[in-house]
């Protein structure tokens, strides 16, 4: 019996849509608030788990989620991993939508991607023994 090759998450452009939710003013307040707006806006209604729920293939851009606080942000992004969406970040999407070089607007998407995303602190949630991300 041949194994069951697991999903492997590819971004498509002919197959893929932006979903952007629930950009609040009233958590402008929040940390790094500015820098996920930025990312937002980087990338320009349904719930991630709606879309799940339909079937969908969903890639949750973490660089540009926020929450009330760093702890619901992070059980936010664990559940949506467990039920089933990758999570990568604004580059990673970017990058795996243009393919290669070979894109008619790569220099376009080039300059984009040369300047960092800003730090929307979740490195140190990735790294090292963080069992939500096990």
């Amino acid at each position: 019996m041949a194994a069951v090759r697991p999903n492997l998450g590819r971004v498509l452009p002919g197959s893929s849509v932006l979903f952007l939710c629930d950009m609040q003013e009233k958590f402008r307040h929040v940390a790094y608030f500015p820098q996920i707006v930025s990312v937002a806006a980087r990338m320009l209604k349904n719930t991630t788990l709606d879309l799940l729920d339909r079937g969908l293939q969903v890639h949750v851009v973490v660089d540009a989620c926020s929450s009330r606080s760093q702890v619901d942000r992070l059980v936010a992004l664990a559940r949506m991993r467990q039920s089933g969406a990758f999570l990568s970040t604004s580059e990673g999407l970017i990058l795996q939508l243009v393919g290669d070089a070979a894109h008619p607007q790569f220099k376009e998407i080039q300059k984009i991607i040369k300047e960092p995303a800003p730090d929307s602190g979740l490195l140190g949630l990735f790294q090292g023994q963080n069992p939500l991300f096990r």
